[in-house]
């Protein structure tokens, strides 16, 4: 129970902090792009577009190291070249866009946005509905009273009219929703998660083995 209130925690901060995240990452990137290429001719947009690539770049590596409390496992920073001993100062200036991974890091400020947007909608839609669900026996009886309130979900059902059975299939709605809670959420997370690990992040090495040696197993009679 407590691992998965845990997993509950996680995966809902993670979402709900990732939007923020993901509008000041499309914005500033779209933004960038659009300046630093629409510019490039007179070459004044090409170091609008090189801190545009630093930008997405540290706004990357916020996105890494949220990804293994989601994920479950380490994820591995891509690694990003930088520039060649003796290169001249515009060399240097534009290595953040020469990177491949840079690319990635600007695609995926754009590409993340609306999967963002969807586990956000998701998230908290499913904890209003089990909030206000379980929570509706303290108050539904109020609005039940109020002239002119639909009855809403026994309406819908065919049921007859009444503040009980209001009551209760209002609150049996919103069990629904407390119920299914855990596995919307980490499915939400899960998708916005699973675009940052193809696009920001690589496999993770293992570790090598300890070499053997092939005298280690006499190492002992001979030291007899």
């Amino acid at each position: 129970m407590r691992t998965l209130q845990h997993r509950l925690v996680t995966d809902t901060r993670y979402i709900l902090l990732g939007l923020p995240m993901a509008i000041m990452s499309f914005s500033i990137v779209v933004a960038g792009v659009s300046a630093g290429l629409g510019a490039a001719v007179a070459f004044i947009g090409l170091p609008v577009l090189a801190a545009t690539a630093v930008l997405a770049r540290n706004l990357a590596d916020v996105e890494r190291v949220a990804l293994p409390g989601v994920l479950g496992h380490p994820v591995a920073r891509p690694r990003y070249a930088p520039a060649p001993p003796g290169a001249g100062w515009f060399r240097r200036l534009m290595n953040p866009v020469v990177n491949g991974q840079a690319w990635l890091d600007l695609l995926h400020a754009i590409v993340a946005f609306p999967f963002a947007l969807a586990a956000f909608v998701l998230t908290t839609v499913w904890w209003a509905g089990a909030v206000a669900g379980l929570t509706f026996p303290l108050y539904g009886w109020i609005i039940a009273r109020i002239p002119g309130v639909e009855m809403g979900f026994p309406e819908w059902l065919g049921l007859p009219d009444g503040d009980l059975l209001y009551t209760v299939v209002t609150t049996g709605a919103g069990l629904a929703f407390a119920l299914t809670l855990v596995p919307v959420v980490r499915l939400a997370a899960l998708l916005k998660a699973g675009v940052a690990q193809a696009m920001l992040t690589r496999a993770v090495q293992p570790e090598p083995a300890p070499a053997t040696s092939i005298y280690a197993g006499s190492a002992w009679p001979a030291a007899r």
